[in-house]
């Protein structure tokens, strides 16, 4: 611990710093340092979901959101075993859901498509599912593709009306594991709680109605400047 009360860790040789209590993936970001992941928010309670953001620490393979920082910590994030690792749970997701980019609104705004191109993800090593699984476009704001869904529980966490959930699991446990909201209080958002709720998802799930392609393809936010970019220092 420096003079600042500050812990002291390495990361890929790196020296950094951070808060006690601190998580690796914000100490890590607060330090010019990129951990993917794509059910992580900042300030929320982590949920560890994704596993995309796992990292080493003494040869144990932990999650960067769900781990605290300690002293004198050392921690592995950018080698090539846990690249292949983050590149194999993308094309797992990518297969097991229904990602067709060229039409989908979020492309080029999605973390999923980002962090492909980022692990250069080419033809998924694995087959194709290609899953019918439902869409909802009742709520008067927003519209719901469950084919897109990642399960990473950003919307369930992170989005309330009148302080309830709006989203949530249904059949915890078993293989059918999906995410519904709740219709009325989905009905109730205003035009800014409906582009919030359509852009804490990490994906094309949940899009705000009337929207479209306001921003055209080749200036979005990932179009250009790659996923992780605004970290690294």
């Amino acid at each position: 611990m420096n003079k600042n009360g500050k812990l002291k860790f390495e990361i890929d040789g790196k020296t950094c710093f951070a808060e006690k209590g601190q998580s690796i993936i914000d100490a890590a970001a607060a330090n010019g340092v990129f951990i993917p992941s794509l059910c992580h928010v900042e300030g929320v309670k982590p949920a560890g979901s994704c596993r995309v953001c796992n990292i080493k620490i003494d040869g144990r393979t932990m999650t960067a959101c769900t781990t605290p920082v300690a002293e004198g910590m050392v921690v592995d994030n950018d080698v090539p075993e846990l690249n292949e690792l983050r590149k194999t749970v993308i094309e797992a997701l990518f297969v097991t859901g229904n990602h067709f980019c060229p039409s989908c609104e979020k492309s080029g705004n999605c973390e999923l498509q980002a962090l492909a191109y980022r692990y250069q993800m080419m033809v998924p090593r694995f087959p194709y599912e290609f899953p019918v699984k439902g869409v909802n476009a009742r709520a008067k704001l927003i519209f719901h593709d469950q084919n897109r869904c990642i399960l990473c529980k950003r919307c369930i966490r992170t989005i309330f009306k009148d302080g309830k959930h709006v989203f949530a699991y249904r059949n915890r446990g078993g293989e059918h594991l999906e995410v519904v909201l709740d219709e009325e209080l989905a009905s109730q958002f205003t035009e800014k709680e409906a582009k919030e709720a359509m852009e804490i998802c990490p994906v094309g799930a949940i899009l705000k109605k009337e929207e479209g392609y306001l921003v055209p393809i080749g200036e979005r936010k990932y179009d250009k400047t790659p996923i992780g970019s605004d970290i690294e220092k």
